[in-house]
């Protein structure tokens, strides 16, 4: 019988085709074997010498379970950390001659007395919280798992970390502007030479037999990536440059240099991508080349994957497309310079470089290569002293820069991030206190300013108008006569108006809005002696109105007119001044113009 399916006719399944296949559980029986990690890397792990063996399987479980799809250590290099700290543990109960034999024998006090044991090393409480939690993360794991049963009490133990006071560990600080500007320009200089050395190679030596050798060793390293130091033709190459007088220093980086990028190249294009885009290091490491998608208008999106967002690993920046001092086109430069190498190693990572004898894939940026590339370009802390590059920081750098290119505003700096987690871990950083620190500066200086908006001219100010009318045209509203002012020619009720149609409360050409003792908060108001009468009397009404209206609506009203006069105005007189001005009051009444606003 044909089993077939025909047209028209549903397909079916034999039952041998439904049964699902028989997996073998993970079981791990030894404690010698390596993990595979998320990232696509491989971790060694040999546990054979610790004891007791239970908690050593356990933890080899647990560290494989840990580092599995799905689970929370993805990179590779978060599961070296893992291996290499377990063992202190370990370690612990062995110096202590305290080993439990079974799994109801380990106690809290194990947890415990490591943590006394560790601290007594002079280790930070920072280091010591991130040893210890290790170790909880690992005993939980196997608490989860079934397969050990641990008492109640460890169980209860394992619930919380430590009790110590651990203080809040110290944000990670951006690099200023001047040293940005520094590591910039370096990266910068180092890519246009890359451009040149690839556009344009030259012969490492300018005798016409050496560069025939060279041109030998070209040859081997098109047909075959690489070669070695024990090859034949090159000891013949070096043994030609020693009979010439030439070092042969670097001489085998400086040939394959001119077919693939190098290790050394690879810090400054790092370097210029995170300052440039903002990415996290571990998401320049981890970048595909065909990591660049969607291009439009000069720019173009680059898809990394950001390990520790879980859930949402998979991500995206739109960036600059063009020359090689843009994001986008420096991407499409490196793929085209590490084309040879990956004909010769097979992988889709965006870096494939000479190093170390052989062709690589992948970063790997040692401290003191680092130190070496800040060395060669002379890059100085803001103190003065050669520059201890972290990469770390590099991304808090580029976001301090461009909170200062947006001003502080969060809608625009919030790039990736909500406005909350944007302000708290990359706008709150020392780097940009002193930009903070001046706007709280700039803000009381307004308000000052503010406060004091309307001119108060003593009789000693006055006559220094008089004297030297240059100043005072200086000092008065813009637009206006001082003279004019003094003489009254521009007098409202309380003050002298220095541009009645040209109110800041108005628009232009139309005559002010605002009620009349809105003269004391507008600039444009010079107040002297001559207007202390009709002010006392002004303080007078506003005072007695309190009996008429209710205190919300009396402050509502008159209470920022009433600090103004008894905190500002009157205080710059005297009190003989002002003393003198009562007793005239009280001889010769001031007519009190009240307009409707007054009475309202």
């Amino acid at each position: 019988m044909n089993t077939r399916p025909r047209r028209g006719r549903p397909v079916a399944f034999t039952r041998e085709l439904v049964a699902p296949p028989q997996v073998s559980a993970d079981v791990v029986s030894g404690l010698r074997f390596s993990i595979q990690t998320q990232d696509g890397g491989e971790v060694p792990l040999d546990y054979t010498h610790l004891k007791p063996r239970w908690l050593a399987l356990a933890f080899a479980r647990a560290l494989r379970r840990l580092a599995g799809l799905g689970g929370p250590l993805s990179v590779r290099s978060t599961v070296v950390v893992y291996v290499r700290i377990l063992p202190l543990f370990f370690a612990y109960m062995t110096e202590a001659e305290d080993v439990p034999d079974a799994p109801e024998l380990l106690q809290a006090r194990h947890i415990d007395g490591f943590e006394a044991w560790f601290a007594a090393k002079g280790k930070s409480n920072i280091h010591l919280l991130f040893i210890l939690n290790k170790i909880i993360v690992t005993l939980r794991e196997v608490t989860s798992e079934g397969i050990v049963a641990f008492s109640e009490p460890l169980r209860d133990r394992l619930s919380y970390t430590t009790l110590r006071p651990i203080p809040p560990a110290t944000p990670r600080d951006a690099y200023s502007p001047y040293i940005a500007r520094q590591l910039r320009d370096a990266a910068r200089a180092d890519i246009m030479r890359l451009l040149q050395r690839f556009r344009d190679p030259h012969p490492i030596s300018a005798h016409s037999d050496l560069q025939t050798m060279e041109k030998e060793m070209h040859a081997q390293i098109e047909a075959e990536g690489i070669f070695r130091y024990t090859d034949r033709r090159y000891k013949a190459l070096q043994h030609a440059r020693r009979v010439r007088g030439l070092s042969s220093e670097n001489l085998s980086r400086q040939l394959h240099e001119q077919h693939y990028l190098t290790s050394h190249d690879v810090i400054p294009l790092m370097v210029f991508l995170a300052l440039e885009t903002g990415l996290e290091p571990e998401c320049c490491k981890t970048l595909t080349v065909d990591c660049l998608r969607n291009p439009a208008n000069g720019t173009v999106e680059i898809a990394y994957i950001k390990r520790r967002a879980r859930g949402a690993e998979h991500k995206t920046l739109r960036v600059g497309d063009g020359g090689p001092r843009t994001p986008g086109g420096l991407i499409r430069h490196v793929i085209a310079w590490t084309a040879a190498a990956r004909r010769h190693r097979r992988t889709d990572c965006l870096w494939v470089y000479y190093g170390f004898g052989g062709l690589i894939s992948g970063i790997n940026y040692p401290q003191h290569r680092i130190d070496a590339w800040t060395a060669q370009h002379n890059i100085r802390d803001d103190d003065g002293p050669p520059l201890h590059l972290t990469f770390s920081r590099l991304r808090k750098t580029h976001k301090a820069l461009w909170y200062l290119k947006t001003e502080g505003h969060m809608t625009r700096f919030a790039v990736g991030h909500t406005k909350e987690v944007a302000a708290r871990h990359y706008a709150d950083v020392p780097a940009l206190r002193p930009l903070h620190e001046a706007a709280i500066a700039d803000a009381f200086t307004e308000a000052v300013k503010s406060a004091f908006s309307s001119t108060v001219l003593t009789p000693e100010e006055e006559e220094s108008w008089r004297n030297d009318p240059v100043t005072a045209s200086e000092a008065a509203p813009a637009g206006c006569d001082p003279i004019s002012l003094l003489d009254g020619k521009q007098d409202i009720w309380l003050a002298s108006c220095g541009g009645f149609f040209s109110s800041p409360y108005a628009d232009p050409g139309s005559p002010c809005s605002q009620p009349f003792w809105g003269c004391l908060e507008c600039p444009n108001a010079v107040i002297t002696a001559r207007k202390l009468p009709a002010i006392l009397s002004f303080l007078a009404f506003i005072e007695d109105q309190r009996l008429s209206l209710s205190a919300s609506h009396w402050a509502a009203k008159f209470a920022t007119a009433h600090a103004r006069i008894t905190m500002q105005i009157l205080p710059a007189f005297g009190a003989a001044t002002i003393e003198e001005t009562r007793r005239m009051l009280a001889s010769e009444p001031v007519s009190n113009y009240m307009p409707p606003e007054a009475l309202q």
